[in-house]
């Protein structure tokens, strides 16, 4: 059956069009080749050619990213990718809800917004609940949206003090081969926390803080025995925490405090076979009401391209290992009862030959 082809001419104001059409017309050929429609530009007037449900999705996306940079944005990749991929699965997203979301700005100036809808629901989350997992592949912005809120909320007073915590795992090396007292030895795990701190706060207005003890960066053994009130506390890297470590943290928990723990649960870099803090909390702790459960995809990711591509790529390829282990489980199974079926023809033949 042949699809009615229609065409439509939307007006791009000569000041966005630049923005929106990208480097190179990047962004519009993008959208071309992903939704099989053909758009021609004359005079800023934007033509689109092609199937009614495809020419409405276009039209859709266009819109969409003219209200963001009529809002001042500077229209990337990552935004364009979003909006192709919600579309390609027929679900649209709220573009300018999601960016009408300030949370704060940097010390240039830049403001620091959810990108996606699993961020805003993350931020939302934090905003509501007093404890909050965030859970989701690298470049999600968990830990940053974290800081940017913990940074917020001490601004304005509303709690006394700011904690980032990280469990000091090796990813392949050993804390006693690194050269230094142990702060330089446990500093590389704690350097994205400094990071993201320095871009937000400022190095001035973050030392001053360190020596007044408004703001601690401190790996994750440190907790023990403390209880932390009035408090905006991050525990980031979740997934290395055994059991034990999870459990000594969220009993740590005082007053006032509100707690962000983020973990990616496919970078775990525990011995293998070690179950993690974060899984067992995610189990024990579903069901209670006052703690937000926040799950990010890579449909989240807003780092460069490529990391959504690479995760992706790692994602199905983890799935495929997972569907070959089950069928490799399920024909042992299947052999093994096999097996003592035989035995048992075997023990009723000799049975009856007695």
């Amino acid at each position: 059956m042949q699809m009615a082809i229609m065409e439509t001419v939307i007006e791009i104001p000569l000041e966005h069009e630049k923005n929106i059409f990208g480097s190179f017309d990047g962004n519009i050929k993008k959208i071309e080749k992903a939704l099989n429609v053909t758009m021609v530009l004359r005079d800023g007037a934007l033509k689109l050619i092609g199937e009614a449900a495809s020419v409405k999705q276009a039209e859709n996306i266009l819109m969409q990213l003219l209200e963001l940079s009529r809002r001042g944005n500077t229209i990337t990749e990552q935004n364009v990718n979003y909006v192709l991929g919600l579309a390609l699965e027929n679900k649209t997203a709220d573009l300018v809800s999601i960016d009408s979301d300030v949370i704060c700005h940097t010390i240039q100036g830049k403001p620091i917004k959810p990108k996606t809808a699993g961020q805003k629901e993350y931020v939302d989350l934090i905003r509501k609940k007093m404890i909050v997992f965030g859970i989701g592949p690298a470049g999600t912005g968990k830990t940053y949206l974290a800081m940017a809120m913990a940074i917020e909320a001490f601004k304005k007073d509303e709690v006394g003090k700011i904690i980032l915590t990280r469990p000091a795992i090796e990813a392949g090396e050993k804390l006693g081969f690194l050269p230094g007292d142990l702060q330089s030895k446990v500093d590389p795990y704690l350097r994205p926390l400094y990071d993201a701190l320095y871009q937000i706060m400022g190095a001035e207005s973050y030392m001053r803080n360190v020596e007044k003890g408004l703001i601690e960066v401190a790996p994750l053994a440190y907790m023990r025995g403390r209880t932390l009130d009035n408090s905006f506390i991050i525990l980031d890297e979740a997934q290395n925490t055994t059991p034990a470590q999870m459990k000594m943290f969220l009993t740590r928990i005082g007053f006032g405090s509100k707690v962000i723990i983020t973990g990616d649960l496919t970078q775990k870099d525990l011995p293998y076979g070690t179950k993690s803090g974060l899984e067992q909390a995610l189990e024990v702790l579903g069901k209670i009401e006052d703690i937000g459960f926040s799950y990010m995809t890579n449909r989240d990711v807003v780092r460069h391209p490529l990391v959504q591509k690479i995760v992706s790529a790692y994602d199905d390829y983890e799935k495929k290992a997972e569907r070959k282990k089950q069928v490799a489980a399920a024909k042992k199974n299947q052999s093994s009862k096999s097996n003592v079926g035989e035995e048992e023809k075997k023990k009723k033949h000799a049975k009856a030959g007695r």
